[in-house]
């Protein structure tokens, strides 16, 4: 099994967004109301398309894929708004390449940089991090941990990120795995990522992506 790093790399080298408003669009939400959902069956969406040789994103056939072809490469995607405290989740499927990849959810996207992220991969690990001023790093824990939570393989996983205050919580299939604290970013953009390790060609699916108040 490959070894599990204690970053999720040097540096994520890609990122790529809709056209981002300033409006904070939960102000006007109540509680555990919807603020954003989008199923990917409209390809003509906010979500960007993308391709190079290191990889490929964008609609295909009802849902949003990203294709890492690169090795120790990260490609990722948001929505085009600016939230606060909010509920990110989306059902996510690894449809092709090696089980030691990542892939999961983004939050308080300040820009390429600076943001959040909450992370599981096929093999049944899990972390949460942050990457401030282009540097990654692993937040209440030293390396990615196993959790029984996650189905591995192919299996679908619907993945939630909590970011309200200064808490980040994740959970995988309804059940929390890890719980954090930082304060650095109160705002931003929320969306997806996905990634590999020392070998490329890591293929996610995601499908039915909401934003809600908590």
């Amino acid at each position: 099994m490959t070894n599990r790093l204690t970053l999720v790399s040097c540096c994520l080298l890609l990122a790529l967004s809709a056209c981002q408003t300033s409006l904070i669009t939960d102000l006007a939400a109540q509680a555990g109301e919807p603020i954003y959902w989008d199923d990917f069956s409209d390809s003509s969406g906010n979500w960007p398309a993308y391709s190079s040789q290191q990889g490929v994103m964008g609609y295909a056939d009802g849902v949003y894929t990203i294709s890492v072809v690169s090795s120790d490469y990260q490609l990722w995607a948001v929505s085009g708004q600016t939230y606060r405290d909010v509920v990110v989740s989306v059902d996510a499927t690894r449809i092709a390449g090696p089980l030691a990849n990542l892939f999961g959810l983004v939050c308080r996207y300040q820009d390429g940089e600076n943001f959040y992220f909450f992370i599981i991969s096929s093999d049944g690990y899990f972390a949460t991090g942050k990457t401030k001023n282009g540097v990654a790093s692993l937040l209440g824990q030293g390396m990615m941990a196993y959790s029984s939570d996650i189905a591995q393989g192919m299996g679908t996983n619907h993945l939630a990120f909590s970011c309200i205050g200064d808490a980040l919580t994740g959970a995988v299939n309804g059940q929390v795995v890890t719980l954090t604290r930082d304060p650095d970013f109160s705002t931003g953009d929320a969306g997806l990522l996905a990634g590999s390790f020392e070998e490329g060609g890591v293929q996610v699916r995601f499908d039915n992506f909401l934003v809600a108040n908590p």
